[in-house]
């Protein structure tokens, strides 16, 4: 396979891994921001727990509604708090697979560098070649 093939190849590999972790990157923004959504539930769930009253001075009737309705608040709270616990599970399991794609796209990006500054360098020793070799021509005939 030719230098420059390879560098283009590696060049390709290199795009798609970055758009592979802007995809993760925007996936776990996205986690985040659902994340976030849940704490604000949970606060909401308890402020509403909270400030519906105390339930001890209300008619007996009415102090079983309002216990009711804490108890029935405090359940799906409860539950949100298990969703998110897994969500931020969730979370961590996609936060490891991000870093791995960075590093593997770091990785690339850094062995097309090598590769470019080889075919770099390998040009510029042909290059000088030339130049050597046109300066023994115009040495030569200068002699003559």
């Amino acid at each position: 396979m030719s230098d420059r093939l390879l560098i283009q190849n590696l060049t390709s590999l290199v795009a798609l891994r970055n758009t592979q972790l802007e995809k993760l990157q925007a996936a776990q923004a996205e986690k985040v921001a659902t994340a976030e959504r849940y704490k604000k539930n949970l606060e909401r769930l308890h402020s509403l727990a909270t400030n519906s009253g105390a339930s001890g001075s209300l008619p007996l009737a009415l102090a079983a509604n309002c216990g009711n309705y804490k108890q029935a608040v405090l359940a799906m709270a409860d539950s949100h708090r298990l969703d998110l616990t897994m969500h931020e599970a969730d979370m961590a399991v996609s936060q490891r697979a991000l870093n791995q794609a960075y590093v593997k796209c770091e990785v690339l990006g850094q062995v097309l560098e090598k590769n470019e500054k080889a075919l770099a360098s390998k040009g510029a020793v042909q290059e000088r070649k030339v130049h050597d070799d046109l300066a023994t021509q115009v040495w030569l005939r200068s002699q003559k």
